[in-house]
């Protein structure tokens, strides 16, 4: 505790939020302390909270308890090396928590459902009321309403206690009205007789409702607003998501120098100044220099340039980046939370945590619809009272104005526009995390585009090759890629791979291979010595460029890309050109983002030359392309458009996009991309293809857009009923009808979603 308020900011784990709504309230209640600033977070059920020295940490829970929620401090982090699932007690309280409720949550929806279908079924199909159907549906119906809505009056009651109103309130109120009208009218009026009907009547008159029984209400609105919050609370579970994915990038275990002797130690127990050995195609355990060996390490993942940066004794490398070529020993520098990996958790972190909780639109309208109605259904009450008309007359009346006013409709209004959705969209290859990201595509007018991975391949790939005067370009590139074929350098692969599926035919296998470090490679293929690397390597053995050739290679410099430099027998015969190519989808997209009113931008850490180079051939304009970037740099600059008053979009695949995807106003993950990126993006675009962006942003818009008018239905019924009830006029059949209307309507509004095409 001492730690925590020394610091002056202190996160809570916050526990029984049921709505947005909630968030709001405990931020309100946090804020009223005398020096203390806080914001809650629905979606990642979490309070950040800076105070001062005369506030404690148990003031602040405290607090929170006081308004009707849980509040604990989170678990300190797992131990790496007790990660493998062995121990790790420490992570077991909040990380098994959030299991625990989905699996009551989902318990709770299959008794609602198993239990609701009959009922339902039974009081809307005439043909299956036998006689005493009606105890068959209380028996049924009881556990609905007394298990499965349990959290819905758990929420009421809190809410009453503070004296606040949200859709739980509406739901309680409104199945424990039905059902409790339905117990008396079965066991005090004429509602439990045998033979009892519920005919379709369409007439309006004043009846004392002891013949009418809800219980079809009370347990469908149960179970479709369960089934609602199931879908959300499990896309809500994966909100803390990216931090793990992040945290998990880094290495397990690494062979520490010992002695003189490698020991295979978990990466937990490195401290500054260890030596440690990396090997071709391993992942750097941590931050540190470089000693001994010469590389190539590709760090596209952290820092987004596409080209493998060469390293070499007194280099310093980052911990989860790739080592793609040699045998290296690395004296770590940083260690744990210190490094750049935990670094960019910890922007993420801050990013989803400042991001402010959407307000959810029924959450609104029930603030002021809930007490509207029970006002009056309290006001009808007591006027028909001091009309005369007797207790039964007026309590059917009040309660009418409760049971019409529990919109069925509403509880199928946003989930079944979303399931249809993202249903929709997993067949375009769009993921959607849940409701909330549908607000954020509404006002989206900047989309910002990572360049690697996204914009481009993110492979080096064999762009051009040019030839010397008289020189054969698939001998060329045979020979050049024979000699590449036995190197583990990325543009080598680049090289070897385009030679072999150029020249149709299996590479030779080169003689006296020899990797020099830092210029290239050298060996003998087919009786020729030959030379593939950099053009000083070429010019140590006196083979200079010829001018066609040296033009080739600068114009490929000036547009960012790596010219490789071929020559054997004495003389320069060939300049490969590799590059980081754009993708064929990438401009065509561009001018569909153009369409949706949406301002193209591009965002990389690649280096400026390249980045203007990529911007100019997707449509992108000069003015709009922001390079050489570090992670930090991503997520200031997506601040910095929001400060101006933009809404901004962002599209990315790496690591070192996940803290502005998470920050960004809608971030939007490429599938192929790392699981960080996915996890902080509220969109998964499945097949990596640029396209599916601008179809992710006009589905999102489209399902709002069917969302908002399945909630304007949902209530325009049961507020065109609403006087009918308070006049005591309404026929239950009416109401009925009424209800199951407006529900169709919602489901078939829904439905039409199936119909989007990319």
């Amino acid at each position: 505790m001492t730690t925590a308020a020394a610091g002056r900011q202190v996160e809570l784990e916050i526990g029984g939020m049921t709505c947005a709504s909630c968030a709001a309230r405990i931020e309100k209640k946090l804020n009223r302390m005398d020096g203390v600033t806080a914001t809650v977070n629905y979606a990642t059920e979490k309070a950040r909270v800076s105070f001062d020295g005369g506030v404690a940490v148990d003031d602040l829970i405290a607090t929170v308890e006081a308004t009707g929620y849980s509040a604990v401090l989170p678990a300190p982090p797992a131990d790496p090396a007790d990660q493998s699932g062995s121990a790790g007690s420490a992570g077991s309280g909040p990380e098994r928590s959030a299991p625990d409720e989905l699996t009551s949550l989902r318990q709770r929806l299959l008794t609602a459902v198993v239990l609701a279908v009959p009922v339902i079924a039974m009081a809307m199909v005439p043909a299956l009321q036998f006689d005493n159907w009606q105890w068959l549906s209380l028996t049924l119906t009881a556990p609905v309403v007394v298990y499965a809505a349990w959290p819905f009056h758990k929420a009421a009651w809190t809410n009453l206690r503070h004296g606040a109103a949200t859709m739980d309130t509406l739901i309680s109120v409104g199945t424990l009205a039905a059902f409790g009208w339905s117990l008396w009218a079965l066991f005090f009026g004429t509602a439990g007789m045998t033979g009892m009907k519920h005919p379709f009547e369409f007439t309006i008159s004043r009846g004392d409702g002891s013949g009418n029984i809800y219980l079809e209400a009370a347990a469908g609105v149960t179970a479709f607003i369960l089934a609602g919050r199931y879908f959300e609370a499990r896309s809500k579970r994966k909100a803390g998501a990216a931090l793990k994915a992040l945290l998990q990038l880094g290495a397990k275990d690494v062979a520490v120098l010992r002695d003189g002797r490698e020991v295979r130690v978990p990466t937990g127990e490195l401290t500054v100044g260890d030596l440690f050995v990396v090997r071709p195609g391993e992942k750097i355990a941590t931050d540190g220099t470089v000693r001994e060996g010469n590389s190539a390490v590709d760090a596209s993942m952290l820092t987004g340039e596409s080209v493998p940066v060469e390293v070499a004794p007194g280099d310093g490398v980052t911990g989860a980046t790739v080592n793609a070529g040699g045998r290296i020993v690395v004296e770590a520098t940083r260690v744990g939370a210190d490094t750049q990996l935990a670094r960019m958790a910890r922007l993420v972190e801050d990013a989803q945590n400042g991001k402010a909780a959407v307000q959810r639109l029924a959450d609104r309208i029930s603030a002021v619809f809930v007490p509207v109605v029970i006002a009056l259904a309290v006001a009808t009450l007591g006027y028909w009272l001091g009309a005369g008309e007797g207790a039964s007359a007026a309590f059917t009346a009040a309660v009418a104005v409760l049971i019409i006013a529990c919109p069925c409709a509403l509880g199928l209004a946003t989930p079944t526009a979303l399931m249809v959705g993202t249903g929709r969209g997993a067949q375009l290859g769009i993921l959607i995390k849940g409701p909330e990201v549908l607000e954020s595509t509404r006002a989206v007018d900047t989309i910002v585009l990572d360049k690697t991975g996204t914009v481009t391949t993110g492979v080096m790939t064999l762009t051009e090759v040019h030839v010397a005067e008289g020189e054969d370009e698939q001998t060329v590139l045979r020979l050049a890629g024979a000699l590449e074929h036995a190197s583990e350098h990325p543009i080598a692969r680049a090289v070897a791979t385009a030679a072999a599926e150029r020249t149709g035919g299996p590479l030779p296998v080169p003689e006296d291979f020899a990797n020099v470090p830092g210029l290239g490679v050298q060996g003998v293929v087919e009786g020729h010595a030959v030379l593939v690397g950099r053009e000083k390597l070429l010019n140590e053995w006196t083979q200079f460029l010829p001018a066609a050739l040296a033009a080739a290679k600068a114009a490929a410099e000036a547009k960012g890309r790596t010219a490789v430099a071929v020559g054997w027998d004495g003389a320069a015969r060939g300049i490969l050109v590799v590059a980081d190519a754009v993708k064929p989808t990438s401009a065509e997209a561009v001018t569909r983002l153009r369409a949706l009113g949406l301002t193209p931008m591009l965002l990389t850490g690649d280096n400026e030359a390249v980045a203007r180079a990529v911007a100019e051939e997707v449509g992108i304009s000069a003015d709009h392309v922001i390079a050489e970037v570090m992670p930090e740099d991503k997520l200031a600059v997506i601040k910095r458009l929001q400060a101006e008053g933009r809404s901004v979009a962002m599209v990315g695949d790496g690591v070192n996009d996940a803290a502005a995807l998470a920050q960004a106003d809608l971030g939007l993950a490429m599938g192929t991309g790392t699981d960080a990126a996915i996890e902080a993006g509220d969109l998964t675009l499945v097949r990596g293809d640029l396209r599916v962006a601008a179809d992710a942003i006009r589905l999102s818009r489209r399902t709002l857009g069917t969302i908002k008018v399945n909630l304007f239905w949902a209530f325009g019924y049961n507020v065109a009923a609403l006087p009918l009830a308070a006049a005591g006029l309404l026929n239950p059949m009416i109401a009925g009808a009424a209800m199951a209307f407006s529900s169709v309507f919602v489901v078939g509004n829904s439905l039409r979603l199936r119909g989007f095409k990319a």
